[in-house]
């Protein structure tokens, strides 16, 4: 038999979800922002329309293929905002020094 759920319990499992989530923003970010910086290096445009077209080709394909409550076309709004959000990170990260606590250990 199925585990009925409450509604506290139910939204406690989402709050779970929901903080890592967070984490997992953050640390894709700053990895963006790690690129960023060696985009800066090399010279190269923040923004680069073949590579966002890559990330949301695939991330359409995973959400089509994990079939989902999200459609495809709704995970990959989700991700137009991320992206824009890494990208405005980096564009911030040229003027700071900051490394977000990422090394190649963790």
């Amino acid at each position: 038999m199925a585990e009925v759920l409450s509604i506290d319990e139910l939204r406690e499992r989402i709050d779970v979800i929901d903080n890592q989530l967070v984490r997992l923003l953050n640390v894709r970010v700053a990895w963006a922002v790690e690129v960023g910086k060696l985009k800066h290096e090399l010279g190269m445009p923040v923004y680069q329309p073949d590579r966002e077209a890559k990330v949301l080709a695939r991330v359409k394909q995973s959400a089509q293929d994990l079939a989902g409550p999200l459609t495809a076309e709704a995970v990959v709004r989700i991700f137009e905002r991320i992206i824009d959000e890494a990208r405005r990170a980096e564009r911030e990260s040229g003027t700071t020094n900051e490394d977000f606590g990422l090394s190649s250990g963790e």
